[in-house]
C-alpha cells in the first residue's frame, strides 16, 4: 500500500536551496543528520527532498512537482508579502482543469506549483 511520496530534485548549492526553501518559503529542514550533498526539507505534510548536482545547468532543468494546498489564496498573500517572486506565467488563476494555481521557480530552476481544487 502506498502512503506518500517525496520527490527529489536537483540543487547545485546545498547552502543556497536550504536558505530558500526555510526562509523564503517557510520549510524547515527534515531529520537532525546533515548529509553530504543531500538536503530533506518539510512544510505541513509534505517533505522534498534534494540531490548534489554541481553541474546542473538550470536553464535545461526540467524538475517540477505539483503542491496541493488548502488555503491557496493565504499561501500565495505569504510568499508575496515575503518577497517571493512568482513565475512569470504562473500568477495566481483558476485553470479550466478546475484548480486554482500558482507556480515559482527555486533557485536551480526547478518548478513548483501550487494548486487548489475548486
Amino acid at each position: 500500500m502506498l502512503t506518500d511520496v517525496n520527490p527529489k530534485l536537483p540543487m547545485r548549492n546545498k547552502s543556497i536551496t536550504k536558505d530558500f526553501y526555510l526562509n523564503n518559503l517557510g520549510f524547515k529542514e527534515f531529520g537532525s543528520a546533515d548529509y553530504d550533498g543531500y538536503l530533506m526539507v518539510e512544510k505541513d505534510n509534505i517533505q522534498i527532498h534534494f540531490f548534489e548536482f554541481k553541474e546542473l545547468d538550470p536553464k535545461e532543468n526540467y524538475g517540477q512537482v505539483y503542491i496541493r494546498t488548502n488555503d491557496i489564496e493565504h499561501l500565495y498573500k505569504t510568499l508575496l508579502d515575503n518577497g517571493v517572486k512568482i513565475h512569470p506565467d504562473g500568477d495566481l488563476q483558476i485553470k479550466p482543469w478546475k484548480q486554482k494555481e500558482f507556480s515559482l521557480l527555486d533557485p536551480d530552476n526547478n518548478l513548483l506549483t501550487f494548486g487548489q481544487n475548486l
